[in-house]
């Protein structure tokens, strides 16, 4: 094809013969270079028309999509070899043509030259990870890449790391964005000086191919798309023809990122509209083009939109007149929901609707919207590639390309307008798309990069009207989903809202689009613009209106609703994105006093759309009862604009305000929600499900509270300081349903409330105003004290973490609002009213993080108990900081008792809101309050101590705020004769406390006991008005004419109070129910009410005292305070007063009371002169007698209850200290395994599961619970007492050469190289990797009530986290995890032994006694041929252990399944574990007896089941090293090297392997006497060895100095002890083989040229026996129970020698100690040790080098550790996250890296995956024999693999406020936690993440 393309252009140009034969890649160069030259050409006509040509043919778009679309064969279309062939040659064309000839990687290095680089522009996708600077941002939208972030210098800044949701794109050197001072060293230098002029005819041959291969593109993109059927396009299509685009996408990307000289040309073809026209307007004579063109038409009508003819010369500019005679598609049509109408007029959607929503929206009147909403004309490139990128979803790889072009400045304004331009097209898509997710997230991470800069987003919205866009667009969204108002009128209401359970809701689908918005928002000169425009406030006003009432709850009365919606997350999620959020935007611009008119504007309009919504739903004046809607968005937006005015603005709160009756019906929907929270905390709405809770809980929730609650409450103070305060308390009491509850009588009838809810409605109600009336969030806080106040409530409920803190202080919305979180001012008042506690420890593993607690000082000043209550969702918390408070109080000494919530003084009000004081001081309050203490005096039902609390609170709040001093002269003249006409004679309350009540008016019901009382005569003349006397507070019957009058003004607009103003004042004494009360109670069912009439003779000020005598429970307790100290009334504030409990609250008020007014101080000591008389007794009917025995016997039945729950918990509690204590084995109570009783010689046991005790016999045996795991622990020490760092660079590594396992596998296999192997398996040791370590907590059972046990939870179908199958289990008793059990063997105590008395039998007879016993096969008390239970769980147990560990580490042998490869295990599993717990001991026994281990240690039961085994295997006499070491044998020179394989010289053998296999060789029990001589010859051998050592490792002088002086004192007596003799005549023995030869200068370099003096050679002695001695002495006190004496480090080898009986008794310890004095040598010295050697020089000769390495054992092992992590975690994170796996060479997604070895690990890859096992399991089993400890990079966390189980462990690395960051979610720098990584370490090492960590899966080998 292509050699015909280039044929056809050699025949058009026959002037040109010198054209090459085409066809091969040097050909398209040699074509290409020859088309540059004619270009470059002056006149360069021919060749223009040469290369159209060309790309004509190369780049024909016919042929490829026949092959995609239709799938049929690529070939019958014409071309070669596939549809992927013809592109490819096609794209290596335009390669070839750009580079003009060169190479194209050349040609590329060449561009890049000329790149100006200022910014860096970088474009990623979603999760990769970025970093965000608040202190560099002017954005809060910024980001970085992390390259650009390590460069710059951000130290001490306020940043983090995240991981992108959306992608974005690197900001750095873009000062719109970011400040200068923050960019990186690359993006520093403004660099358009040095960078040379890009040359002309480089980039020249890109001008004239990149306009064609786009073309091409976009005609692939045409040809691709077929409309979709009705479900919407079939994903796969689009996909298929994505793929086939990926090259040309990718080259266009690759172009992008060659640098700015490139990005220009690009953009001059992407805007160049010439080029488009004459490319693409189909008008041509070309088939392809034109049938191309047509399918572009087609998708644009189908998509909705129009394309006007160009005689309608429009622009985004002038919207013409003309769009609208095409076809207008209604946006309803659009959506289907009238099919798919092409067109419709619009008055036809009127009727079809049917709501009526279009008259309602003030939208669709002008064209313009119209315009917007569907008229698209493409006049470049960019605006129809961007068409095709939203009508293919926004494929990625497009997105990326576009957004790569950001840099190039032209390019950004040309592509934002263009994205404006297919704003509202994009939403249509957005719509219909089935994958909206995805796509949301591809938009914004467009539309962020677009609109955070402040600059363009000004250009745009003034040139393209970017507002009105974007609000009409939002609009016609929300239009979709509308449906009719319920809420108050249900038939009439015109008011539309959004439909909650609508996907467009539901699935956030809106996001992106109001993301923008409230993005462009941010910038001031955009919002002025907003505040400015009119019509743009009021669409807006209109928008928001869809969300008024949205959701409404309809009160369930009957059955529990069946279905429970979950629509209430849409509802609140909608009213805070798309409403609350774009208002903080606009309030971040009302900031200062020029901004007035702006808010005036939004407050004139919010108020127009509030009436109109009020006419909507058809509301006059009471609201629908049993619903309520959360949403109010209209009233918030009033609320929040009028708070700005105030506190910012200084504008006048009246000249903002509507008239009354306005301020009445703004205040009933709020008023509504607070009662209906009360309600629901009642559980009254209990019928709507859950999700009601779910409401009220999330509309006070820290994210809601500052666009919900806070507004509302604030509108309800405004209110209440506006309107007349006896109606507004009124209104409060009848909306939350108590007004009958506030009566005089004992008994009354609630027409409207339930008996059971009253007492907290009425708490409810009483609370609500003690926070109307004291908070002051919105009247006069500043910012810093509502942080504060906000900050103090938080930490009163619980101690917070600084996360969590940031998290619950509702911060303003809008990021630019200043109160950042992290902010100066946050860390500053935290610090002022918390302190910080480090994060603790404790043994149990349960990880603390560093916390907050608030400081002694904040509880004592600050501690608010309202704005507790305001902020809880959940009540307990309100309970919790009144503990915390009352602890706090009993630490401190301030009171002892349960204290009340203290009250707190408030900040002061700002003077525009005085109004609100004035419900203080009006008489329906004081009526309240003096009617509720009444009650509580007289114990009426339905009352709290809350109640009286609040009605305290509320006495008090008035007090503090009395207007004015009353004079006392003028109160006291008028006072009788004015009382006789109301309850009270003014609304002071100063003044109306003292006022005397003597009889009251009550209505009750007939069967009431004050019935019966014959009425005083002087009633009539009696004041009667009680609130009781009416139906409605409203109507609060009062004598007083001036009271009424208030009255008629409220009621003037309201019918329903009409027949009050009728009547005249003089008839008011008659008892008025407004004729409404008769909808409430049903004919009939109620009995009559009669009146009586109670004589009271109270003040609220006697009513207070006497209260204090009932608190107190003494009569007469009360004595004012000032008799004493007059002083006491000047200052009342006295911190005696200020903590306590109701008595302290009374004294405080009489205190105000007194000091506030003579009256009143006068009239408080008359009260108490008189002798109060008791209370008098009330009258008990027998009804509520019964009720109150029934209280009674709750109350009783409680404490019975509590009392027994106390005394089990204490039970628990201590049990749990016995029983649990396993992770700290210092503070042990131990639970012995046997009990200690010296007469009886058998050891009795316990089962935990049957309760008996008993021995364990044969036929039923008891065992001990075990744990047994395999455990690589002891293989990972090392020589050097520094742990390994963890790599963190390539050049880091980790070599396991130096391990202990890798020691002594090297070890082993030299062994096996040269000696006979099953001799070879007994002179070493296994399970340093793989070695089964055995562990109990102590309890013990029978085996077979064991085997039940397991049973039932075999059947047990509870999810455990264990595996029954494999034998798992917890422990009866205390549920510690175990999987075997260790049958104990009978006979008797450890303790009391009668083997252990010492004989004085020479060594030579018990040499040959323990001879004779290791000869005798079996020589069991248990008779092996029977098969006894006790011997057949020996047999499953053994099974067990080997099972434990995988088969490699078992098998050792070179024969497989050899029985030397079971003996060798068998002791190896005792020496594995007695090594582990010298390793548990610290790695010595310094500490003696001390640590408890022991007392937990199973190894005496362990040694006999191995010594059981061991014993049916005998070993050959012949063999038995015990011969070796005991006899001379004769010597025969000739027996060197006739056998293959040599015996293993028993100077190689490893001693302590020699011990166990001497003494589990032996019959059981052993005689203590026995076990001394082993010790003791052993030690002769050890000996030897450590001298054989010492003279390998000195010089060559050394040696011989030592052979000399060591010869001449061999004569001595005690030569045999002499360490000196010793040693001379070992190294002349080794000297005859030739040991010592070929080392020439080399060794001694080698070995350090230490001068050797007497000391350090005996500390190297000693060092070389210490650890045999230590692992002797501890098997000594398992099996003989001896303590372990304590000792200094220096004295250990002398300590633990005596201990076992080396050294001899008499002793001396004067002078230095000498090692050798222990020898005690069975046979002569110089023979025995000449017989060893001999063995040796054999070998020797041969193999010097290795004979040498075999005698030098290292035996110092430090305590292994895991690796030293980096102090940073950013060091791991940026290494470790971008490393590729070894395995499969990709980045894994969950990178992992093991803590024991630093080996890099896919954590669940699957690429890793072998025989089913990914790789962190495999690692696990190969590394850890099962265990492995992971740091999951991408989390922080460590996971832990345990056999089939895994658990996260949680973290150590901290960030500076102590806490974790899983997932790295918050992003902040993390440091490691030293104590935290000890504790994993400890874990490890001990064995015991089964028992500390509780939360346990199965893994299912898929980690």
């Amino acid at each position: 094809m292509a050699a015909a393309a280039a044929a056809a252009v050699g025949g058009q140009q026959p002037s040109q013969p010198e054209l090459p034969a085409p066809g091969l890649a040097l050909d398209k160069a040699a074509t290409a270079a020859h088309l540059k030259a004619a270009l470059s050409r002056p006149d360069n006509r021919a060749g223009a028309e040469e290369l159209q040509a060309l790309l004509e043919r190369v780049l024909s778009a016919e042929r490829p999509l026949a092959a995609a679309a239709g799938g049929e064969d690529a070939a019958a279309a014409g071309g070669g070899g596939g549809p992927g062939a013809a592109e490819e040659e096609a794209l290596e064309w335009c390669k070839c043509l750009l580079a003009g000839g060169g190479g194209y990687d050349e040609f590329c290095a060449a561009v890049r030259a000329y790149d100006p680089a200022a910014l860096c522009g970088l474009v990623w996708t979603a999760n990769f990870v970025a970093y965000r600077c608040r202190t560099c941002g002017i954005s809060p939208c910024m980001s970085l890449c992390a390259e650009c972030f390590h460069q710059g210098d951000h130290t001490g800044h306020d940043f983090n790391m995240f991981r992108s949701q959306a992608g974005g794109a690197c900001d750095c050197g873009d000062s719109n964005v970011m400040r200068e001072s923050g960019f990186c060293k690359r993006h520093q230098i403004k660099s358009s000086s040095n960078i040379p002029c890009v040359p002309k005819d480089l980039l020249m041959m890109s001008e004239f191919v990149l306009p064609r291969f786009i073309f091409c593109l976009i005609q692939y993109l045409r040809e691709g798309y077929n409309e979709p059927a009705a479900d919407g396009p079939s994903e796969k299509d689009l996909n298929k023809v994505l793929q086939l685009l990926e090259p040309q996408i990718s080259f266009l990307e690759d172009l992008t990122k060659m640098g700015g000289a490139m990005r220009s040309v690009l953009t001059q073809v992407l805007t160049n509209q010439q080029n488009y026209k004459d490319l693409t307007s189909g008008l041509g004579e070309n088939a392809c083009v034109k049938k191309s063109h047509e399918k572009y038409l087609i998708a644009l009508k189908s998509s909705g939109l129009t394309y006007p003819e160009d005689k309608l010369v429009y622009g985004v500019q002038e919207p013409s007149a003309g769009t609208s005679s095409l076809a207008v598609q209604g946006f309803v049509g659009a959506t289907g929901t009238l099919g798919q109408v092409d067109s419709s007029d619009e008055d036809d959607q009127d009727g079809s609707q049917g709501l009526g929503k279009r008259k309602r929206v003030k939208l669709s009147s002008g064209t313009k919207d119209q315009s917007i909403m569907d008229v698209l004309k493409h006049k470049s490139f960019l605006e129809e590639l961007l068409f095709w990128t939203i009508k293919y979803e926004f494929p990625q790889k497009m997105v990326t390309f576009l957004l790569n072009m950001l840099p190039d400045q032209e390019y950004k304004v040309a592509f934002t307008k263009t994205f404006v331009q297919h704003y509202a097209f994009i939403m249509k898509t957005l719509k219909k798309s089935h994958e909206s997710d995805t796509m949301s997230n591809r938009i914004v991470h467009i539309s962020v990069q677009l609109f955070s800069n402040e600059e363009l987003a000004r250009q745009v919205t003034e040139e393209c009207q970017l507002l009105d866009i974007m609000v009409t667009v939002l609009l016609y969204m929300m239009e979709s989903c509308l449906i009719k108002s319920e809420l108050q009128d249900e038939e009439n209401s015109l008011h539309v809202v959004v439909n909650c359970g609508e996907a467009l809701l539901k699935n956030n689908t809106y996001w992106p689009l109001v993301s923008d918005f409230i993005n462009i928002l941010s910038h001031q000169s955009v919002a002025k613009r907003f505040l400015e425009d009119h019509g743009l406030l009021v669409t807006w006003m209109n928008f928001v209106s869809f969300f008024q009432g949205m959701n409404l709850n309809k009160r369930e009365l009957n059955e529990h609703v069946e279905f429970e919606s979950q629509t209430y997350y849409a509802a609140f999620a909608a009213e805070l994105e798309a409403c609350a959020q774009p208002m903080w935007g606009l309030l971040s611009h009302c900031k200062v006093r020029e901004t007035q008119e702006y808010t005036r504007n939004v407050v004139r309009y919010c108020l127009e759309a509030l009436q109109d919504w009020f006419d909507a739903i058809n509301f006059v004046d009471e609201p629908a009862p049993n619903q309520v809607t959360f949403h109010l968005p209209l009233h918030r937006y009033y609320a929040m604009f009028l708070s700005k005015a105030v506190k910012c603005q200084e504008l006048d709160l009246d000249s903002v305000l509507p008239d009354q009756e306005m301020l009445m019906k703004l205040m009933i929907h709020p008023l509504q929600i607070q009662a209906s929270l009360a309600e629901i905390h009642s559980n009254m709405w209990v019928r709507n499900g859950l999700q009601i809770k779910g409401q009220a809980m999330t509309y006070v929730q820290s994210h809601f509270c500052n666009s919900m609650i806070d507004p509302d409450i604030y509108l309800l103070q405004v209110c209440a300081s506006r309107l007349d305060p006896d109606y507004f308390i009124s209104s409060v009491f009848e909306r939350f349903k108590v007004v009958d509850l506030l009566t005089m009588a004992s008994q009354h009838q609630n027409t409207v409330l339930d008996a059971e809810h009253e007492r907290s409605m009425l708490e409810g109600a009483l609370t609500f105003l003690v926070i109307l009336l004291s908070l002051r969030l919105h009247l006069g806080m500043s910012d810093d004290e509502i942080l504060r106040a906000e900050m103090v409530a938080q930490l009163c409920m619980n101690d917070r973490t600084h996360s969590s803190l940031l998290d619950l202080i509702p911060e303003n919305p809008n990021p630019k609002s200043g109160i950042i979180p992290g902010s100066y001012s946050f860390e500053s008042v935290l610090s002022a009213v918390a302190d910080f506690k480090a994060p603790v420890f404790e043994p149990g593993g349960s990880m603390q993080q560093g916390m907050y607690t608030p400081k002694a000082e904040v509880w004592d000043q600050e501690f608010d108990p309202v704005m507790v209550i305001l902020r809880t969702v959940y009540r307990r918390d309100v309970q919790s900081a009144m503990d915390r408070y009352t602890a706090f109080l009993k630490q401190s000494g301030k009171f002892p008792g349960n204290p009340w919530p203290p009250y707190k003084k408030r900040t002061s009000l700002h003077p525009s809101y005085k109004g609100l004081m004035r419900l203080l001081h009006c008489k329906t309050l004081h009526i309240v309050l003096f009617t509720l203490l009444y009650k509580i005096l007289m114990d009426h039902q339905n009352l709290s101590e809350h109640v009286l609390c609040m009605v305290l609170y509320l006495i008090e709040l008035g007090l503090e705020n009395s207007a004015e001093e009353e004079s006392d002269e003028e109160a006291s003249v008028g006072g009788p004769e004015r009382c006789h006409d109301s309850w009270f004679p003014g609304s002071n309350l100063v003044s109306n406390m003292r006022h005397f009540i003597n009889y009251v008016r009550v209505r009750v019901p007939e069967t009431a006991p004050e019935v019966k009382r014959d009425s005083p005569a002087s009633t009539s003349s009696d004041n009667l008005g009680s609130l009781q006397s009416s139906r409605r507070p409203k109507v609060l019957q009062r004598e007083n004419s001036g009271t009424a009058q208030v009255f008629s003004l409220v009621a003037e607009r309201r019918k329903k109070f009409q027949e009050i103003i009728n009547r005249s004042s003089s008839e008011a004494n008659q008892v008025v129910r407004p004729k409404t009360s008769s909808k409430w109670s049903a004919p009939g069912s109620a009995p009559q009410l009669t009146t009586a009439i109670l004589e009271i003779k109270e003040s609220i000020l006697s009513l207070l005292i006497k209260l204090h005598h009932k608190l107190s429970g003494k009569q007469n307790s009360y004595y004012p305070p000032w008799l004493d100290d007059i002083e006491i009334l000047i200052q009342p504030e006295i911190p005696k007063y200020s903590h306590g409990d109701g008595i302290t609250a009374v004294e405080r008020i009489l205190l105000k009371a007194a000091s506030q007014s003579r009256m009143n101080k006068r009239i408080i000591e008359e009260i108490c002169r008189k002798v109060t008389p008791p209370v008098p007794p009330k009258k008990v009917t027998a009804a509520e007698k019964k009720t109150l025995d029934k209280e009674e016997r709750r109350q009783k039945a409680r404490e019975r209850q509590q009392k027994l729950l106390a005394e089990f918990a204490s039970r628990q509690k201590s049990f749990m200290e016995t029983a649990m204590d396993v992770d700290s084995p210092e503070n042990d109570i131990p639970m012995e395994i046997t009990t200690a009783e010296p007469q009886v010689s058998e050891a009795v046991y316990d089962c935990v599961i049957c309760g008996q005790s008993g021995p364990s016999s044969e036929d039923r045996p008891t065992g001990l619970v075990v744990l047994l795991q395999a455990s690589s622990v002891l293989g990972q020490c090392r020589d050097n007492v520094e742990p390994k760092k963890l790599p963190i660079s390539e050049e880091e590594q980790i070599y396991p050469w130096d391990t202990c396992a890798a020691v002594h596998d090297v070890r082993l296999s030299l062994l096996q190289r040269y000696f006979k192997d099953s001799s070879c398996l007994l002179a070493v040791s296994i399970g340093w990797e793989g070695g089964v370590y055995v562990q109990t907590c102590g309890h013990t059972l029978h085996i077979d009530c064991h085997k039940s046990y397991m049973e039932s939870l075999r059947n047990d179908q509870v999810l455990q986290g264990f595996s029954v199958d494999k034998g798992e289990f917890t422990c009866p008793l205390c549920r510690q995890f175990a999987n075997s059990v260790l049958p104990c063997y009978p006979g008797s105590n450890v303790e009391n032994n009668p083997w252990q008395r010492p004989s004085n039998k020479s060594i030579q007879d018990l040499i040959k006694e323990v001879e004779e016993l290791q000869g005798r096969p079996g020589a069991f008390p248990v008779s092996i041929s029977s098969e006894t239970n006790l011997s057949k769980e020996m047999e499953s147990v053994m099974k067990d252990i080997k099972n434990t560990t995988q088969k490699k580490y078992r098998d050792y042998s070179k024969t497989p399944g050899s029985p030397d490869n079971d003996f060798l295990f068998m002791y190896s599993v005792a020496r594995t574990n007695l090594e582990l717990e010298l390793i548990h001991r610290g790695g010595n026994l310094c500490s003696g007896g001390a640590s408890t281990a022991g007392k937990r240690s199973c190894l005496n039961q362990l040694f006999h089941v191995l010594a059981l085994h061991m014993r049916l295997y005998s070993i050959d006499s012949e063999y038995n090293p015990w011969r070796k070491l005991t006899q001379l044998e004769e010597m025969n020179p000739q027996l060197g090297y006739e056998e293959q394989q040599p015996e293993v010289p028993i100077l190689y053998h490893d001693v302590t392997s020699l011990l166990l296999i001497q003494i589990l060789m032996m019959p059981q029990p052993l005689r203590k006497d026995h076990f001394t001589c082993i010790v003791k010859v052993l030690f002769t051998l050890l000996y030897t060895q450590a001298l054989a050592a010492l003279s390998v490792k000195c010089s060559e002088e050394d040696r011989s100095a030592w052979k000399h002086a060591g010869a001449l004192k061999k004569s001595t007596c005690d030569a045999e002890k002499s360490y000196e003799v010793l040693l001379s005549f070992v190294i002349s023995e080794l000297f005859k083989g030739k040991l010592y030869h070929e080392e020439g200068t080399q060794e001694c370099a080698m070995v350090n040229p230490i001068s050797w003096s007497p000391e350090s050679m005996e500390k190297c002695l000693q060092d070389f026996c210490l650890p045999f001695l230590r692992i002797t002495s501890l098997l000594q006190h398992h099996l003989f129970g001896e303590d372990l004496p304590g000792c200094q480090e220096e004295e250990e080898f002398s300590v633990l020698a005596s201990c076992l009986g080396l050294l001899p008794t008499f002793y001396q310890t004067e002078h230095p100690f000498i090692s050798a004095s222990c020898l005690d040598w069975p046979v002569p010295a110089f023979d025995i040790i000449t017989q060893w050697c001999f063995e040796i020089k054999s070998f020797t000769e041969r193999h010097a080098e290795q004979g040498k390495a075999l005698l030098i054992q290292e035996s110092k092992w430090k305590l292994p550790h895991l690796l030293q992590l980096p102090e940073n975690y950013n060091t791991i994170f940026q290494y470790y996250h971008r490393k590729t796996c070894s395995v499969c060479t990709k980045v894994p997604k969950d990178p992992a890296v093991c803590l024991v070895c630093g080996t890099f690990v896919c954590l669940k890859g699957l690429c890793c995956k072998q025989q089913s096992y990914c790789e962190c399991v495999l690692h696990s089993q190969n590394c850890g024999a099962g265990t492995g400890i992971f740091l999951l990079i991408n989390a922080s966390v460590i996971i832990i693999i345990r056999g089939h189980r895994f658990c996260l462990w949680g973290s150590v690395y901290l960030d500076a406020h102590g806490e974790e960051d899983r997932d790295l979610r918050r992003g902040k720098p993390l440091y490691i936690c030293k104590e935290r990584y000890k504790v994993l370490e400890q874990q490890w090492i001990s064995h015991t993440f089964d028992h500390i960590n509780k939360r346990w899966g199965p893994h299912y080998n898929g980690l």
